[in-house]
């Protein structure tokens, strides 16, 4: 058998029909959708907490920064807040840094 002629048997015969649109495009829809569900959404919502507790922070609160120090809140403002760690030290800490601290659930 030539090369040619096994070209000819491996060739798409004329009456057949290929995989209809949806059915090609159903497993990449569906990969889509469970992304979206254990991914995206569930990010979207802890996103949307963190940002509630960022807005509703107040004097006394314990937290916990980015940066991993740990403190009270002494003042907040508009995009920041004042924490103090210890003493008498107090820092200036933009809101969007400021994490909730776990160990002050546990007590």
């Amino acid at each position: 058998m030539t090369n040619l002629a096994f070209v000819h048997l491996m060739a798409p015969q004329a009456g057949t029909t290929g995989q209809s649109p949806l059915g090609m495009f159903l497993p990449l829809i569906l990969v889509f959708v469970v992304f979206y569900f254990f991914m995206i959404r569930p990010q979207m919502k802890k996103q949307k907490e963190l940002n509630n507790y960022r807005n509703s922070l107040k004097r006394g609160d314990k937290v916990v920064t980015t940066g991993g120090i740990y403190g009270k809140i002494y003042e907040v403002k508009d995009n920041c807040v004042i924490v103090e760690v210890g003493g008498d030290v107090k820092l200036k800490v933009d809101k969007s840094a400021v994490l909730k601290d776990s160990s002050a659930d546990a007590s």
